[in-house]
C-alpha cells in the first residue's frame, strides 16, 4: 500500500496526500521518502500542473521521521566511516530543495510551481521541515493543532534542513525556542514564530491551499535566502549584533545542557557554520553535524530508551499476553489529597468516571479544588475549553461513603503512606467491593505482599505507583505482589495506558525500582552534606550529569517531612540491617529547624514568598563545616552517578526489576537518571563494564559497601560485556 498518494484536478492542482496505511500518525519512512521523491519528479516534470497541495489523509500531518530508520542507520552504517548516513541526509535535503524550487528555471526564478502545505492538526520534525520548503504554510486551528521541531528533546537537531532553514527566516536568536528547546507551537504561536503563514478552519483548509495558489506570482515563491542580498535577520557571526548573538547562545547552552547533551552544541555549530555560507552549502554543513550527532553513541542510547524501547514498552511488551484488553468506565479513589486528586484528575480527563471519597466532604472538595485548578490553567493556556473542563468535573463523584464503590471496576487507594492507615483503608474498600473489582495501592514504598494481608482476595491486590505530581509526571510503576494475578497485571496496564502514561511491570520489594534507586541517590547528597562537601558542589556535580535536579533540591521538592517518615519506617521495618551512613544526622537538624521543603518555604534551600528558590541554606555550614580536604570534583560526580546505577542493578539481580528496558526508561521518566545517555544502564553501557568495576572498588574502598559492585557486574567486567550485549536475547 502506498504512503503517498497523489490526484491532480481539472483546474490543474495537484493534491498529494501523505497517509501511512495502518497507522494513527504518519511518520516518514525509506518507502515514504521514495514514494514522494517520484511524486515531486512527476509533478515538476508535468506541464499541465498550475501547483501543489501536500496534505495528510489523517487528522494530524506528521509525527516525524520513523526513528527506526535512524535507528538502522547508526546500527549499519558504523564502519562505513558514516557515508551512508550523509547521503541519506544529503538525499531528504535534495528532495526538499526540489519543492522549494518548485521547478522554476535556475537562472530567471521564474515559471515554477507553488508548493503549499496544509496542515490540518499536530505537525512535529520531519513534517514541519516539509512545511518550511514550501512557499505557503497553512494551519487547521483547533485545540489539536501543533507545529514544532521537537528533535532536540531526543538527542537530535533538525537536520532535513530545518536548521538552516528556521535560523535564516527569523534569526538565531527567534529561532532559539523553535530549535534549541523543541517546544510545539499553537496556530497562532506559530504564526507569531514565522513558522506558518495562515491559520483557517479544518473545512476550508484545502480551499485556502488552492486559492494561494491561484494567486501566486513567480516573486513570492523565491525564498528571501535564494535572493540577492540576503541578509540574515539579526546579523550574521561577524555583523556586530550577529556576534553577540551567537557569543550569547553559545553561553546559553552550556549554562542549559551542561555540556552534557551534545545535540544542542552541533546544532549552534551547524547554524553558525552555516550563516558563513550560501544555503546549499550551508544544508551540507547541516547534513555533516547531523551525521556526527547520529553517531554519537549517547544518541543511538537516547533513541533507543525514548523512542524504540519507549514504544515497545507502551504497545505492551511485558503486558500478560493472554490476557483480554480492558477499558475501565468506572474506576474509585479512596483519599482526596494531593495523589489521589492528581489520580482523579488523569483518569476523569481521559474519559473515566471516578467515585472520590475521603473521610469527609470538606477533604472531598478540596481535592476537587485543586483538580479544578489544574484544568483551570489548561483553560487559560487554551489547551481546553470552559465546556471541556465542566464536562471532565461533572465525571468525578464525591463520596464519603465506601458502598459507592460498589460499580467500580477498579479501586486506587492513595491515603497518607503508613501501614497501619493503608490497612484499614483497604480493608473497608474490600468490604464494599465486588469480588472481581481490582484494588490497588498508590504506596511509594511500602511492601505490596504485606498489605496484602488486608485484602481476602489477593489475586486482585497490586500497587500502582504513581510519581507526583501526577498530572505532569508520565511514568507509572505497576507493582506485582507474591499472590497478584497476570488478569489483574493486564487491567492495571490497561487502564495506565487508558490515562495515557507509561507503565512499567516490576516485582515487590520495599521500595520498589524508581525510589530503591532515588532515595540512595538523596541520601548521598546528604551523606556529602555531613562529611563537609559544600552543597553547593555536590549539586552543581548532579547537573553535569544530566540530573535535572541536584538532591539536596529533590528532597526539598519531594518533602523532607516524607523523608523523614520513610526513613522511620524502613528502620522500623529493617532495624540493625540498616546500614548507618550518618543521615539520621541530617534530617534530624532539619527536622528540629522545622525546615521540610519547599512546601514551607524552608528546606536545604531558601524561598522567597512565592515559593522561588532564591540560594542555598547558608546555616548548614555551620552545622556541617567544610572539610579541608575536599574530594576531587569528578568524584563527587561518580558517587552520585553510581550510587543510582548499582541499586538499578541491585534491583536487577533481585529480580525486581525484570527488563533493563523498563529499567532504563523508568529512570528517565522516573526521576531524570541521565537522560542523554539513555539512562542508567546505557550509562554503564557507555563507560563499560571494567571501569564501572574498577570505580566500584575505589570507592567501595574509601566509602563503604553501598558501592560495592554484585556478582551480575562483576561477570559482566570479567567477560568485557555490556548490559545490552549481556541480556540482548531476552530483550528481543
Amino acid at each position: 500500500m502506498s504512503e503517498f498518494s497523489l490526484e491532480i484536478g481539472t483546474d490543474g492542482i495537484a493534491i498529494v496526500k501523505w497517509d501511512l496505511p495502518n497507522k494513527t500518525l504518519n511518520v516518514l519512512t525509506l518507502k515514504g521518502i521514495e514514494e514522494l521523491e517520484n511524486i515531486v519528479d512527476e509533478l515538476l516534470s508535468t506541464k499541465k500542473v498550475k501547483g501543489v497541495v501536500i496534505t495528510s489523509g489523517k487528522k494530524d500531518f506528521a509525527a516525524g521521521m520513523d526513528l527506526n530508520v535512524l535507528a538502522d542507520l547508526q546500527a549499519n552504517t558504523m564502519n562505513q566511516k558514516n557515508e551512508k548516513i550523509f547521503e541519506f541526509i544529503i538525499r531528504v535535503h535534495k528532495l526538499l530543495r526540489k519543492i522549494e524550487h518548485g521547478g522554476m528555471n535556475e537562472k530567471t526564478k521564474k515559471n515554477g510551481i507553488p508548493f503549499v502545505w496544509a496542515n490540518p492538526g499536530l505537525s512535529a520534525g520531519i513534517g514541519t521541515e516539509i512545511g518550511l520548503a514550501c512557499h505557503h504554510r497553512i494551519v487547521a486551528k483547533g485545540n489539536r493543532s501543533k507545529v514544532g521541531l521537537p528533535e532536540i528533546l531526543v538527542g537530535l537537531f533538525p537536520g532535513a534542513g530545518g536548521a538552516t532553514r528556521v535560523s535564516r527566516m527569523v534569526g538565531l536568536m527567534a529561532s532559539a525556542p523553535i530549535l534549541m528547546e523543541g517546544k510545539m507551537f499553537s496556530p497562532k504561536d506559530a504564526k507569531n514564530a514565522g513558522l506558518i503563514d495562515e491559520i483557517t478552519s479544518s473545512d476550508d483548509l484545502i480551499d485556502s491551499a488552492k486559492n494561494w495558489i491561484i494567486s501566486a506570482t513567480d516573486e513570492v515563491m523565491i525564498k528571501p535566502w535564494d535572493k540577492k542580498g540576503y541578509k540574515m535577520p539579526g546579523g550574521s557571526p561577524y555583523h556586530p549584533n550577529g556576534f553577540m548573538t551567537f557569543v550569547g547562545a553559545s553561553a546559553m547552552i552550556s549554562s542549559r545542557t551542561r555540556n552534557v547533551y551534545p545535540a544542542a552544541k552541533y546544532l549552534l555549530s551547524a547554524i553558525y557554520e552555516g550563516a558563513l555560507t550560501d544555503f546549499d552549502t550551508a544544508l551540507r554543513i547541516e547534513a555533516r553535524w547531523f551525521t556526527k550527532i547520529l553517531t554519537e553513541k549517547s544518541t543511538s542510547n537516547m533513541i533507543r530508551t525514548l523512542f524504540i524501547n519507549k514504544n515497545a514498552i507502551e504497545k505492551g511488551l511485558r503486558r500478560p499476553k493472554k490476557n483480554q484488553e480492558n477499558k475501565l468506565e468506572n474506576i474509585g479513589v479512596v483519599g482526596a489529597g494531593m495523589m489521589g486528586a492528581g489520580i482523579t484528575h488523569s483518569a476523569a480527563l481521559n474519559g473515566i468516571n471516578v467515585t472520590l471519597i475521603d473521610r469527609d466532604l470538606e477533604s472531598v472538595n478540596l481535592g476537587i479544588s485543586k483538580i479544578s485548578q489544574i484544568l483551570e490553567t489548561g483553560v487559560k493556556r487554551g489547551k481546553l475549553s470552559g465546556e471541556k473542563k465542566q464536562e471532565i468535573l461533572n465525571r468525578i463523584n464525591p463520596s464519603t461513603n465506601y458502598s459507592d464503590l460498589c460499580k467500580t471496576d477498579l479501586v486506587i487507594e492513595a491515603v497518607f503512606e503508613n501501614p497501619e492507615i493503608k490497612n484499614v483503608v483497604l480493608r473497608e474498600i474490600s468490604n464494599h467491593t465486588d469480588e472481581k473489582t481490582i484494588i490497588a495501592s498508590n504506596t511509594s514504598t511500602l511492601p505490596i505482599t504485606d498489605l496484602a494481608n488486608s485484602i481476602p482476595n489477593q489475586e486482585n491486590f497490586l500497587g500502582i505507583h504513581f510519581f507526583s505530581p501526577v498530572h505532569k509526571m508520565n511514568l507509572v510503576e505497576i507493582i506485582k505482589g507474591k499472590m497478584t494475578s497476570e488478569s489483574a497485571i493486564a487491567l492495571a496496564f490497561d487502564f495506565v495506558r487508558q490515562i495515557r502514561k507509561t507503565p512499567i511491570i516490576v516485582n515487590d520489594a520495599r521500595n520498589f525500582y524508581a525510589n530503591r534507586c532515588i532515595i540512595p541517590y538523596i541520601n548521598e547528597g546528604m551523606i556529602m552534606v555531613k562529611e563537609g562537601v559544600p552543597a553547593q558542589v555536590i549539586e552543581n556535580a548532579a547537573l553535569q550529569l544530566g540530573m535535572p535536579l541536584g538532591p539536596l533540591q529533590l528532597i526539598d521538592e519531594v518533602s523532607i517531612e516524607l523523608a523523614i517518615s520513610i526513613a522511620h519506617q524502613t528502620k522500623k521495618a529493617l532495624g540493625n540491617d540498616l546500614e548507618d551512613n550518618g543521615i539520621g544526622n541530617v534530617l534530624s537538624l532539619m527536622e528540629k529547624n522545622k525546615r521540610f521543603g519547599r512546601k514551607v518555604g524552608a528546606g536545604f534551600y531558601e524561598y522567597n514568598e512565592r515559593g522561588k528558590r532564591v540560594c542555598l541554606w547558608q546555616d548548614l555550614k555551620t552545622h556541617f563545616p567544610h572539610r579541608k580536604d575536599q574530594p576531587n570534583f569528578s568524584e563527587v560526580k561518580s558517587r552520585l552517578a553510581l550510587i543510582q546505577c548499582l541499586e538499578a542493578v541491585r534491583a536487577l539481580e533481585s529480580k525486581v526489576l525484570v527488563d533493563i528496558r523498563e529499567g532504563d526508561l523508568g529512570a528517565i521518566l522516573g526521576w531524570g537518571c541521565m537522560p542523554w545517555a539513555g539512562g542508567p544502564f546505557s550509562w554503564m553501557d557507555l563507560k563499560g563494564s571494567q571501569w564501572i568495576a574498577k570505580k566500584c572498588e575505589q570507592l567501595s574502598n574509601k566509602y563503604g559497601t553501598r558501592f560495592q559492585a554484585g556478582d551480575l557486574l562483576q561477570n559482566l567486567a570479567k567477560s568485557n560485556e555490556t548490559f545490552y550485549e549481556k541480556y540482548a536475547t531476552t530483550l528481543k
